[in-house]
C-alpha cells in the first residue's frame, strides 16, 4: 500500500467510508482499532467532522455515525446519478399501470427528498415535486424508510417531541413513542400509509427500497384521493408500490437486510 501523500485527508475519507459501511453507529475504539489510527487522533478527526455535521456523536450511547451533511452529499450524487436514472422508467411504468400519481424519495436529515415524481393523467398535482422537502415522519415515503432504520438512529433524528412538526389538520405522530408504535405496524403490513398528513384529501402508500448492503435507500409511493379510491384499487396501488420497489432494488444490486430495523 503506498503512503497518502496527505494523509489527514486519507484518514479522514477512511473515517467517513468505515462509518459509510456500518448498519448502525459504532464506538470511537473501534473505528480506531478498524482503522489502525491512534485513539487521540481518532478522537481529534471524529470532533472536526462532528463539528461540520459529517459525523453525529450519539453521547448517550457514545457512538458515532454519519451526521446530516454526509446524507446531503449521498443524496446529492443519488439526485444525479444511479437512483433517479435507474427509478425513472420504474416509477413511469408504475403510474402507466395504476393511473395514480408516483414518485421517488431518500431520507434527507429529518425530510424525504423526491427526486422523481410522475404525475399521472387528470390527477391533481401534488406538493411532492421533485426537489421538494417534506418532514419524513409525516410521509409514506418517510415512513417506509425511517421503519428501517437502527433504532439509535431513528432516536437521533426524531427523539423529542421538539422534532415532529404539522401540515394539515390531520395529525401525525407527535412524539418518539407515537413514531415507534407506528412504525412497528409499517415494519409488520411492509408498506407505510398516510392519509390527509401531507395533502388534506390525498393518501399514499409506499414500499422501501434497498441498497447493495440493505440499506433503506429511498421509497417508492403512489398517491390517490381517498374518497375516489376504493378498497381494491387501494390494494392495487399497495401491490404496485412493492413491486416498484422491488425492481428497483434488483436494478441497484439490493438485497433486504437479514434482520430489518431493530435487528440492526
Amino acid at each position: 500500500m503506498t503512503t497518502p501523500k496527505v494523509p489527514a485527508a486519507d484518514a479522514t475519507l477512511r473515517l467517513l467510508t468505515f462509518l459509510a459501511s456500518r448498519r448502525s453507529p459504532v464506538p470511537a475504539a473501534r473505528i480506531a482499532e478498524q482503522l489502525g489510527l491512534p485513539r487521540s487522533r481518532t478522537y481529534d478527526l471524529l470532533a472536526t467532522l462532528v463539528e461540520h455535521g459529517y459525523v453525529m456523536h450519539l453521547e448517550p450511547e457514545r457512538l458515532y455515525g454519519l451526521g446530516p451533511a454526509a446524507q446531503e452529499l449521498s443524496g446529492a450524487y443519488l439526485r444525479q446519478e444511479p437512483l433517479a436514472r435507474i427509478g425513472r422508467r420504474v416509477i413511469e411504468a408504475m403510474v402507466d399501470e395504476v393511473g395514480e400519481s408516483g414518485h421517488l424519495a431518500v431520507l434527507h436529515g429529518r425530510d424525504v427528498l423526491y427526486v422523481i415524481e410522475e404525475r399521472a393523467r387528470n390527477r391533481p398535482s401534488l406538493v411532492t415535486d421533485v426537489g421538494v422537502r417534506i418532514s419524513a415522519h409525516l410521509t409514506a415515503s418517510g415512513r417506509a424508510i425511517l421503519a428501517e432504520l437502527p433504532p439509535a438512529q431513528l432516536r437521533a433524528l426524531f427523539g423529542t417531541r421538539e422534532d415532529f412538526t404539522a401540515r394539515t389538520a390531520v395529525p401525525g405522530p407527535e412524539s418518539p413513542k407515537g413514531l415507534r408504535e407506528l412504525l412497528t405496524r409499517v415494519r409488520a403490513e411492509g408498506v407505510a400509509q398516510e392519509t390527509g398528513e401531507v395533502t388534506e384529501e390525498l393518501a399514499s402508500v409506499a414500499a422501501v427500497v434497498h441498497d447493495h448492503a440493505g440499506w433503506p435507500v429511498a421509497a417508492v409511493a403512489l398517491t390517490f384521493e381517498e374518497s375516489r379510491t376504493s378498497p381494491a384499487e387501494r390494494d392495487r396501488c399497495t401491490a404496485a408500490v412493492r413491486v416498484a420497489a422491488e425492481e428497483i432494488a434488483r436494478r441497484l444490486g439490493g438485497r433486504r437486510p437479514e434482520n430489518p430495523a431493530t435487528g440492526r
